[in-house]
């Protein structure tokens, strides 16, 4: 893995995964190149430009199974993300703090990205919603949300076939994870509770689907 900044993100990445991947750690600042070589023990820190194509090429990035652009500036994470997509890197990650990028960076061969501020959302909106989904994400373009269930033992979502449910009309039933198994829900599928049932919706839609899963 070849990590691109030495920020809080870049620096607790390295540290958590250093004893499992071998992992070289881009850092344009010197000073704190060197605090970063300190702190990591089994991660290669080199001071240099990330947005350099040479100094890729010199430290392997052809080799390297993910690259993830970790900077304080969201233009130099896709740019560098794109440069090693087209190198070869079989999975690049960026962080975008502009939210107005996130649409585009979906179009545009970016594998996933990395946004504080919906992450945050994410993390609040578990806390608050008593149907308590275990993830919620939004499909920015297209204006929808995903929502993870676990079903509630007696809960309305286990009295009726999916069929039957008359589950809101902007918002479908995408999945089911039962155990180890994995399936689309169909017309004719009961689900159970401890079920995890991923639901696409429209916004707006939550407090009417939650009511399915308490």
């Amino acid at each position: 893995m070849m990590i691109l900044g030495g920020s809080k993100i870049g620096r607790l990445t390295a540290k958590l995964l250093e004893n499992d991947l071998n992992i070289k750690l881009i850092e344009s600042d010197k000073e704190k190149s060197f605090e970063l070589a300190d702190y990591l023990n089994n991660t290669l820190v080199i001071n240099g430009d990330g947005r350099d194509l040479d100094l890729l090429a010199q430290e392997g990035i052809i080799d390297m199974d993910v690259f993830v652009a970790v900077t304080d500036d969201s233009e130099t994470n896709i740019i560098t993300c794109l440069m090693a997509k087209h190198l070869g890197v079989k999975k690049t990650i960026a962080l975008v703090d502009k939210v107005d990028y996130i649409p585009l960076t979906q179009t545009i061969g970016l594998d996933a990205l990395i946004n504080k501020k919906l992450i945050a959302i994410n993390s609040i909106y578990r806390f608050v919603r008593k149907g308590k989904p275990v993830s919620f994400e939004t499909l920015h373009g297209i204006d929808a949300d995903v929502f993870e269930f676990v079903v509630a033992p007696n809960s309305k979502a286990t009295k009726l076939k999916v069929k039957d449910l008359h589950f809101p009309k902007n918002a479908i039933i995408g999945g089911i994870i039962r155990d180890k198994e994995s399936f689309i829900a169909l017309g004719d599928t009961q689900i159970k509770a401890k079920d995890r049932v991923v639901v696409f919706t429209l916004p707006g839609a939550s407090v009417q689907i939650e009511q399915y899963f308490i």
